[in-house]
């Protein structure tokens, strides 16, 4: 008796969520926290032999909305079975191979995370676009739907064809998007389904949605395979999955989606795991179906980058531009095998725009390495508390400066901006002072009084031989640190300073155009704007910087102290003189990797195409960078030549 009053609640509340998943396009659970509950039913359903009449399990999609015209898809749209280890991967593969009695080439390819849709073409033309809805009926979506600019309006097969794929929203898309709205989406998933599903097609349009063709339907043309159904979609124009690739076995599909999971932090679009199907249409044939799943498919779910938890509070850091960053106290949540305690909210404007409060329940996103961030409010809790806007700094109490959506402390020398800026400056990109952390400038700020680089390049032994955690050894090898630390470069010096919105990379852009600081302070507002990646923001602040006396003064004295500035020897190699774009995703390099690699020979890695680029090197999904190489006329080549030209093959 017990099952069963867990399996009526687990339906109940199973129900509640896919309607505002799939009615609503408002969910209040994350997809992992749904498969959970979604698993447990199953679990229930096997062991006692029966379910209750309006369990999920039934149930392929949601509901059709009445606000729109109905119609009937041609051929059925299943749903899919789905795995999360490699085990369970090679169960499935087993009986597939058992029902056909040979081991069948799979088809691989990603599953994106968006709104499944049924395209309806006749003579060239679409003539009908649709929801899956329940699998058999959808909803009708037509002018929604042309508004996706590279949908192909007509293609050359004239027959009687259904395209089915997944309406997307590009997270660069959702950037550019959020950046302006007045509400902000809470992910690229719900902007998808929120814009194809509503009543004004004006709305699509403005998300800036992509179709991402994956599947045929009904079909008056047979198709032998997966692979040729790929083929048609990718020759007739429509966006295709470029990772598309076949495998020969249930080892070889899990070291594919083993691959993906390493990448998928790295594409503009959300993908939640791989398909793969038996490759040959006849097998599948005598493979079969369940009552919603086709047993010749199965999707493998990635762990988790998405989850739900409860907001216990908002605390406000200093940080070392003196701005005030809200950090975000949660009530502890696994992701991905990680626990989460803390989240990013990066400022007040964005806490009122996602319209957070202290209770909530709230989305958490994490991927790879990021710092989670909040992306928006699943549940409102009835006793949550507005988030207050601090009127003074938390750690010294000046007061705040308020500008645009950001706040900051106007203390002169606020401790957490003071010890972490200094923390920066001895960072390894920066000047790369060994044995140096964020603890040591916290003492020294407390015990010796350091407060700013040049207080740091002058210490000296017997200034911090006699400190807690220093002896004779650690004080000499880190005064040698410092020392040697005083020899550097202009790009590392600049980054070290500080500046508002200057990286690494940037530092290393801008030094290799103005060669000096001298240069660098000098330049014009044009001249500044005319470097890669460098904006009227940037350019701003690069200017305010050498305009202060207090900053100019602070260079002569680092000067004054020791700390000298050589020039990089240029790399020779390869990519002597050449400037680089990397775009999309490499099979084998990561970003980073491919950068090295290219400055290791001689070349420059630019950010954006440009006429004064020379060579683009795409991977999968490479976007409207390789669009605009191909208007300038760049050369363009891919991972395979660029291993042949950096000799790694």
């Amino acid at each position: 008796m017990d099952n069963y009053f867990r399996m009526k609640e687990l339906v109940e509340q199973l129900n509640k969520y896919a309607a505002l998943y799939y009615d609503e396009d408002a969910p209040s659970v994350s997809d992992a926290e749904y498969d959970a509950l979604y698993d447990e039913l199953l679990a229930l359903e096997a062991s006692e032999g029966y379910s209750l009449k309006n369990s999920p399990t039934h149930r392929v999609g949601g509901n059709v909305q009445k606000k729109f015209e109905q119609s009937a898809h041609l051929l059925r749209l299943y749903s899919l079975d789905k795995c999360r280890s490699e085990e369970e991967l090679g169960e499935w593969y087993s009986k597939v191979a058992k029902a056909t009695g040979r081991n069948p080439v799979l088809s691989a390819e990603y599953k994106f995370d968006g709104l499944t849709l049924n395209i309806l073409y006749e003579n060239g033309r679409i003539i009908k676009a649709a929801t899956r809805g329940d699998g058999v009926v959808g909803e009708v979506v037509t002018a929604q739907v042309k508004t996706i600019k590279k949908l192909p309006q007509k293609i050359s097969y004239t027959g009687r064809i259904e395209i089915q794929g997944e309406g997307i929203m590009r997270l660069s898309a959702l950037e550019k998007y959020n950046s302006t709205a007045s509400e902000p989406l809470k992910n690229a998933r719900n902007g998808a389904a929120g814009a194809i599903r509503n009543l004004d097609p004006a709305v699509t349009a403005e998300r800036n949605l992509s179709f991402m063709a994956y599947n045929i339907g009904y079909s008056d043309r047979h198709f032998a395979s997966q692979e040729e159904m790929h083929a048609f979609l990718k020759d007739e124009g429509f966006e295709t999955e470029s990772d598309f690739t076949l495998v020969p076995d249930a080892e070889g599909a899990f070291a594919f989606a083993e691959r993906v999971d390493g990448i998928r932090s790295s594409l503009d679009f959300l993908i939640d795991g791989v398909v793969f199907k038996v490759n040959d249409t006849a097998l599948r044939e005598e493979i079969g179906y369940t009552d919603k799943f086709p047993k010749w498919a199965m999707a493998y779910k990635f762990k988790a980058d998405e989850m739900t938890t409860v907001l216990k509070d908002v605390v406000w850091q200093v940080s070392r531009s003196s701005k005030l960053n809200p950090l975000a106290v949660l009530e502890p949540v696994d992701i991905g095998g990680v626990t989460v305690k803390r989240a990013t909210l990066n400022n007040y404007g964005d806490i009122l725009k996602k319209k957070v409060r202290i209770g909530d329940r709230v989305f958490i996103r994490r991927s790879n390495d990021v710092i989670p961030e909040i992306t928006g409010v699943a549940q409102e809790a009835e006793d949550a508390k507005n988030v207050e806007k601090p009127t003074v700094c938390p750690a010294c109490g000046a007061p705040v400066r308020e500008a645009g959506a950001f706040l900051y402390c106007t203390g002169e020398h606020c401790a957490p901006q003071v010890i972490s800026a200094l923390d920066h400056f001895a960072s390894k990109d920066a000047m790369d002072i060994e044995g140096f952390s964020e603890k040591t400038a916290e003492q020294f700020y407390n015990e010796l009084g350091v407060k700013t680089p040049v207080d740091l390049m002058s210490l000296s032994v017997e200034d911090i031989v006699n400190l807690d955690r220093f002896g004779d050894k650690k004080a000499d090898n880190l005064i040698k640190s410092i020392d040697k630390a005083k020899h550097t470069t202009p790009d590392r010096l600049l980054f070290a300073l500080g500046i508002d919105g200057i990286g690494k990379k940037t530092a290393k852009d801008l030094m290799k155009r103005f060669r000096a600081l001298d240069a660098l302070s000098a330049a014009s507002r044009e001249e500044l704007l005319s470097v890669d990646g460098i904006g009227d923001v940037l350019a701003d602040n690069i200017i305010a910087f050498f305009a202060d006396a207090e900053n100019r003064a602070l260079l002569d004295a680092l000067f004054a102290c020791g700390v000298t500035m050589e020039e990089e020897a240029r790399k020779e190699g390869a990519f002597s003189g050449m400037r680089v774009v990397l775009t999309g995703s490499l099979p084998t390099y990561k970003r980073g990797e491919a950068t090295r690699l290219i400055e290791e020979n001689g070349g420059e890695v630019a950010a954006s195409v440009s006429k004064t680029v020379d060579l683009v090197i795409a991977g999968s999904d490479a976007g409207s960078k390789l669009d605009k190489a191909q208007k300038l006329g760049i050369r363009i080549i891919d991972e395979a030549e660029f291993k042949k030209i950096i000799g790694a093959e």
